[in-house]
């Protein structure tokens, strides 16, 4: 394998330098707002945004990316690079250092262990872990001593900052956890719901699909930090009454994720309440289209893998005529307005890996999708409905409750009927939807539906775990407790051998060319129809400083350096 130029020795590394506080807690409490209501507090267990980062303010990450995507050291010392000594020579192994003297919140010391434990945990062949795509490679993770972790590879990585970097793949307490492993995982309700961290704030109760009240971390690792002595963190409701909440009325600090209308947003701002941020990242509203058979009378082992393909999905003229119906440039102007942009691609960013061999999608073309219909054999009824050989193309089309969707969905069925699609569409409550409850036939990850929208986007700048989640064998399915990144059951061993060399390659350009080329797999088998590129917009109180909306990781990802402006 020949390496060009070994991209990790030039990582960038900076400090954080954040205002600093008179006294922790001194600021009482914040009120935080999303109204996608957490279920669980353990981000292995959920792909949930909305777990990921409710939990990213009570366990943190080795590392993360600060808000303008640059990889920044959190609980250990520096970044490893090759430059540094931190990435082996061979590129087979990463050591990262652990600052002394940080502790976990109920005050025993956070060591190289728990971060052992951590990988362990998610690897586990039972566990089913939802973030098991960065552990992709991982041979072993040994504790070299109290302070010092090496993360063996099973073949060199030039891009070793899959485990333990980002709000996704934060570190758990192996006393807290070790008696939760493999299928046990998801019974620890009491762990799962009350994770002892190393972050600013710990647990006091939490209400699934409801509240979670936190009280500063006095174990926390510097003396003046949190501001805030106590968190009310609200879920449920809606994206309306979250905007109203912080920018009208004032009775919450922040709102995340305002998905709203253009024009909703700019009357309630008119209030003089709060204050609306807005960045574009990786998030992309797509619709996932299911390869294998929904259908209720199958056992669920059938129903999710490819034993049972999907009865008419499955014939990709018909995946390409769904999405040539779409216009996307309507969606995104009722939609998102200036917080979208039409996108052909499931990684629209960064530049370097935003591919333009998938542009025709930004033009709607439904003479183009009837023919290709009629010429694949789908011919239309006296209904109006294409059928062949006996199957109808009737879809259940199911995605989160939310005005914006639902407006979508409307659109869309509009779109789909023009060309033969029968169309029922269906809405869940986000909290359940987004939930990992392995009970729930609503989830997104168990998919029983023929299609399903959402959005969805990656920690940091570098796409290859994010890519690896559609490998084969990363599908949810029951002995996995139905978690996995691979949604649509996507498979396809040319994806996964390039894969594989977008994990051997450290040259920076051809890690953006085997990128794109991936993204173009995905795109051109079309499992994913991309709609939007959505920018992140939430809202923040006039009296709320410190916020720094942050695209690339957790949004909450400094709330220790939040304050109130006095």
């Amino acid at each position: 394998m020949k390496l060009k130029s070994l991209m990790l020795g030039a990582v960038a590394v900076c400090a954080m330098t954040p205002a600093a506080f008179a006294e922790r807690g001194a600021d009482g409490e914040v009120r935080i707002l999303y109204w996608q209501a957490p279920s669980i507090l353990n981000p292995f267990l959920s792909g949930g945004t909305k777990d990921v980062e409710s939990a990213s303010m009570i366990i943190e990450p080795l590392a993360r990316y600060d808000s303008k995507g640059t990889m920044v050291p959190w609980l250990v010392e520096d970044i490893p690079t090759t430059g540094n000594g931190g990435v082996a020579a061979d590129l087979r192994s990463i050591t990262w250092k652990i600052k002394p003297g940080i502790t976990w919140s109920d005050g025993t010391p956070f060591t190289a262990e728990d971060v052992k434990f951590t990988a362990e945990y998610c690897m586990h062949p039972e566990g089913g872990c939802a973030q098991g795509a960065k552990f992709t490679g991982v041979e072993s993770v040994e504790a070299v001593d109290s302070l010092t972790v090496r993360v063996n590879f099973d073949k060199p990585m030039p891009f070793p900052y899959g485990p333990f970097v980002g709000g996704e793949s934060p570190i758990i307490q192996k006393a807290q956890f070790q008696n939760c492993m493999g299928a046990k995982a998801p019974e620890c309700t009491a762990e799962n719901f009350g994770p002892i961290g190393t972050g600013p704030f710990k647990v006091v109760e939490f209400k699934p699909n409801d509240v979670i009240t936190m009280v500063a971390n006095d174990n926390y690792r510097d003396p003046a930090k949190p501001a805030f002595a106590s968190v009310t963190f609200k879920g449920g409701g809606d994206a309306t009454g979250a905007g109203r909440a912080v920018l009208e009325t004032g009775e919450f600090d922040y709102a995340w994720n305002l998905q709203l209308a253009p024009d909703v947003i700019a009357e309630m701002e008119k209030a003089g309440k709060g204050v609306t941020f807005a960045a574009f990242g990786t998030g992309v509203e797509r619709i996932m289209v299911n390869m294998t058979d929904p259908n209720p009378s199958l056992a669920p082992e059938i129903r999710s893998t490819r034993a049972a393909p999907h009865p008419f999905l499955s014939d990709i003229n018909v995946r390409k005529a769904l999405s040539m119906a779409i216009d996307r440039a309507l969606l995104t102007e009722i939609g998102y307005g200036k917080a979208g942009k039409v996108t052909c691609n499931v990684v629209p960013a960064p530049a370097l890996y935003n591919s333009s061999a998938n542009d025709a999608c930004m033009v709607q073309d439904i003479a183009g999708a009837n023919k290709l219909l009629d010429d694949a054999g789908w011919v239309k009824g006296a209904d109006g409905v294409r059928a062949k050989d006996g199957v109808r193309l009737s879809i259940l089309y199911q995605t989160s409750t939310n005005a914006v969707r639902q407006d979508f969905q409307a659109l869309i069925k509009q779109w789909w009927d023009e060309i033969g699609v029968e169309t029922e569409l269906r809405n869940i409550n986000a909290s359940v939807f987004f939930g990992g409850d392995p009970g729930s036939p609503d989830t997104f990850q168990k998919f029983y539906a023929d299609v399903e929208m959402y959005t969805n986007l990656f920690n940091g700048t570098d796409p290859q775990s994010y890519l690896g989640g559609w490998r084969c064998g990363r599908e949810p399915r029951p002995e996995s407790q139905w978690q996995g990144e691979n949604i649509p059951r996507h498979c396809n061993e040319a994806y996964d051998k390039l894969h594989d060399e977008l994990q051997g390659t450290a040259d920076i350009q051809e890690r953006g060319r085997l990128g794109r080329e991936l993204n173009d797999l995905l795109m051109q088998n079309y499992v994913i129809i991309p709609l939007v590129q959505r920018g992140r917009l939430s809202a923040a109180s006039t009296t709320l400083g410190g916020v720094d909306l942050n695209t690339w990781d957790s949004e909450l990802w400094n709330v220790a350096d939040w304050h109130r402006i006095k």
